[in-house]
């Protein structure tokens, strides 16, 4: 939840991050093709400068790209800090850009697949990820369907309230993750509910399914959600090419689905996130510990440095 020991958001405590929020809201009233190379340059100072997360996306690179060697795997970390500085960029421009400018930017596959599932009246439970275009995907997605979004409220007060208010310029509303019952209302209206799995919450109410073929602490809530609403589940990944265009890619729905236990259930879930992932690697943030949580320790060790 937000973090309410701070009573007003103009205290002093806020101010590094209303400079942050400041220099973006700048950034975003320059030319599109302006703001990318700013976003470039900014993935290229934040690889310099955060040596320890640096050290989480080689680990994650590694871990999951075994095939590649160790100079692709090395490469990969400073496209992967690229990509993510052009997505703080992107997000700027999800929370203040005109909508209506990403219209000619912007093709959508699969969109049958979400029409057909919606024709059968049970909503539809649509499965995202963590991509670096996550935000600006959201306001992309509401250009062609209406959505919900469920979401974990930020622990600093301001970025919440911004956050917020960014995203509901584009999307109908915004569901605590906890909130199960709002969830299902929605999808009982025949509506969209746009949810991603793909973080470690750590043991406690997770269960322990592969991503790309390691163990990962996996919330087993979309096939609860499934099995109790009866709505089908479809994958939606996006990215951007090289000549600053965008693609959002309906997949086919997951079925069968949910499967007999909540291993296999999350199993076929990290699989389709896989796919998505696969299309642009280093467009995902894997600058997060998403193997912090491993079986049977407290904390593991993959993450820690040895030099």
């Amino acid at each position: 939840m937000p973090n309410k020991s701070v009573s007003s958001i103009y205290s002093p405590a806020y101010w590094p991050t209303w400079l942050g929020l400041g220099l973006l809201r700048i950034v975003n009233t320059l030319p599109f093709q302006t703001q990318l190379r700013v976003g470039k340059l900014l993935g290229s100072v934040l690889f310099f400068i955060a040596p320890k997360r640096r050290h989480v996306v080689y680990v994650n690179l590694k871990l999951c790209f075994p095939e590649l060697g160790e100079k692709s795997h090395k490469k990969m970390v400073k496209q992967v800090f690229v990509e993510n500085g052009i997505g703080i960029i992107e997000t700027a421009m999800a929370w203040w850009s005109q909508r209506d400018a990403f219209r000619q930017r912007v093709t959508i596959e699969g969109k049958q697949y979400l029409e057909e599932a919606l024709s059968k009246g049970r909503g539809v439970i649509l499965l995202g990820a963590h991509f670096s275009t996550l935000d600006l995907g959201g306001l992309l997605f509401s250009l062609f369907f209406p959505l919900h979004t469920m979401y974990r409220p930020h622990n600093n007060r301001l970025m919440d309230k911004i956050i917020t208010k960014g995203r509901l310029r584009s999307i109908d509303s915004m569901i605590d993750r906890s909130d199960f019952r709002s969830v299902l209302k929605a999808l009982k209206r025949n509506e969209i509910v746009w949810y991603a799995p793909d973080q470690d919450f750590g043991p406690t109410n997770s269960v322990f399914a592969p991503f790309f073929g390691v163990p990962a602490a996996t919330v087993p809530a979309t096939a609860r959600l499934a099995k109790m609403s009866k709505s089908p589940v479809i994958m939606l990944s996006h990215h951007r090419t090289i000549d600053g265009q965008y693609i959002l890619r309906v997949h086919p729905p997951v079925e069968p689905f949910p499967l007999e236990d909540d291993i296999a259930s999350a199993t076929r879930i990290n699989q389709e996130i896989e796919k998505g992932i696969r299309y642009e690697p280093s467009q995902y943030m894997w600058v997060h510990r998403r193997f912090k949580t491993q079986p049977g320790l407290k904390k593991s060790a993959l993450y820690k440095r040895t030099v």
